[in-house]
């Protein structure tokens, strides 16, 4: 399986960008001293599908890894 290792790398690279993407509240006003306390809102639309797709990335990088191991044997 020599594929694998460019998979999880790609898989990490989106996982990043998909990561750095998502917005949540104030955006860095926690860091400059602001609370950080928002209001909860449900994701919808495009944020939805962001925060799907975060999670199917990080599922199939983790099943990659468990597929490096269990070849690698």
């Amino acid at each position: 399986m020599q594929a694998l290792p460019y998979i999880q790398v790609a898989l990490a690279i989106l996982t990043i960008v998909l990561v750095l993407v998502q917005e949540r509240g104030g955006g860095m006003s926690g860091l400059l001293g602001g609370d950080g306390q928002g209001t909860y809102q449900s994701r919808r639309g495009v944020e939805r599908i962001i925060f799907g797709a975060t999670i199917a990335s990080i599922a199939a990088f983790a099943l990659i890894a468990l597929a490096q191991l269990y070849f690698a044997q």
